[in-house]
């Protein structure tokens, strides 16, 4: 298991609920894979420095956790096909 990071942008038109459950998703996601979420840190809506698909805010979540080496290219796969996430990057640490 190695461990990593994920930070990723959700639109901030999106009401609540689905923020919370683009957040759930990637979580049940790991943990499907047989990882663990250590910790999901949500900042919050912060302010674009330039404008990302026509939109000047996102909210922005990082999740720490420890996954088998094959998991963040499938939770790429998975975001970007989402409608919801504008960027995400994930790095192992």
């Amino acid at each position: 298991m190695n461990k990593y990071e994920v930070l990723y942008i959700i639109d901030a038109s999106a009401d609540d609920a689905t923020k919370e459950a683009q957040i759930a998703k990637y979580s049940d996601l790991v943990t499907a894979a047989g990882g663990t979420v250590d910790a999901i840190d949500k900042w919050g809506i912060k302010k674009f420095a330039y404008p990302m698909e026509f939109k000047n805010e996102g909210y922005y979540v990082l999740m720490t956790f420890s996954a088998p080496a094959d998991l963040p290219a499938e939770m790429e796969r998975q975001m970007r096909i989402s409608e919801f996430v504008i960027r995400y990057l994930v790095i192992r640490k």
